[in-house]
């Protein structure tokens, strides 16, 4: 019997000026499946939420998670990003686990399974004060997702693998999952992408084909890079993925835009296509 071969993908948004000509994207890439990101809750909307479910069916592209961002402030950095991102600042928890319960109703309403999200940098010791407070607002979210039946994934990046593992432990909530940045996990400088699937590679249920380097300045991230000319080694992170029983899907990210952002999502689908 052949082997299943895993699908390729790419980030869309959903855009205030209409989210059509976003799966349209994806079909002209010729991808069968993608992840929706919104940072706005207002646009979690029934509408919307019927535009990509029409849209997937007249596209054949399948949403295979509702990538849920939050209202406030969040800087992508060492010096401001403790403070500012995620679920870890108290002042802003209450705003984002409303605006995650949001997101959740808005993947049911899209027949998505599941919400991903950054939950921030996560205090790595747990008798940290900051650490109880976090973790009993992801499992507020992630309570609330199991009530609709679908799943809650973290996305790899401020944490270490082994303080993600003792979050996802500690909420036990048995609707957990990860969405696999292998890239993230070398720009915080946080792990070898293919080691940290020793922790954590069984709670897989999406990946980020992104790539990149570890930090070289103490306040900034490293450098995303186009897929194959970073420090992931893809050619080894896939197959391990799929040993592990890995069959989802493999969402290509590109932080940038316009014409080399294309140029990149096809380089990358080349790169990638052998190894599905």
């Amino acid at each position: 019997m052949q082997e299943e071969k895993l699908k390729l993908g790419v980030i869309v948004s959903i855009r205030e000026d209409g989210f059509e000509k976003e799966l349209e994207k994806v079909r002209d890439f010729g991808l069968p499946t993608c992840q929706v990101n919104n940072w706005k809750p207002e646009l979690f909307t029934e509408e919307n939420a019927k535009i990509i479910r029409k849209s997937g069916e007249r596209y054949s592209v399948e949403v295979t998670t509702i990538w849920a961002g939050y209202p406030g402030p969040a800087r992508w950095n060492f010096t401001e990003g403790p403070s500012t991102i995620g679920l870890v600042p108290p002042e802003h928890r209450q705003m984002r686990v409303d605006a995650l319960k949001a997101g959740a109703d808005f993947a049911v309403s899209c027949g998505v399974p599941s919400i991903t999200t950054h939950a921030g940098f996560i205090p790595e010791n747990p008798a940290d004060a900051l650490y109880a407070g976090t973790v009993e607002a992801l499992k507020e979210v992630a309570e609330y997702c199991k009530k609709l039946g679908i799943f809650f994934c973290f996305e790899t990046g401020q944490e270490t693998p082994i303080t993600l593992l003792r979050v996802i432990k500690d909420i036990d909530t048995g609707n957990l999952g990860v969405n696999l940045d292998p890239a993230n996990l070398l720009m915080y400088g946080k792990a070898n992408p293919v080691d940290s699937l020793d922790i954590i590679g069984k709670y897989v249920l999406g990946v980020h084909a992104k790539d990149g380097e570890y930090p070289t300045e103490p306040g900034s991230l490293g450098c995303e890079k186009a897929l194959g000319q970073g420090r992931v080694n893809f050619p080894v992170l896939v197959p391990k993925l799929k040993s592990l029983g890995y069959k989802g899907a493999l969402t290509i990210e590109r932080e940038i835009s316009g014409e080399q952002q294309a140029k990149d999502i096809k380089m990358a689908m080349e790169l990638l296509a052998p190894l599905c």
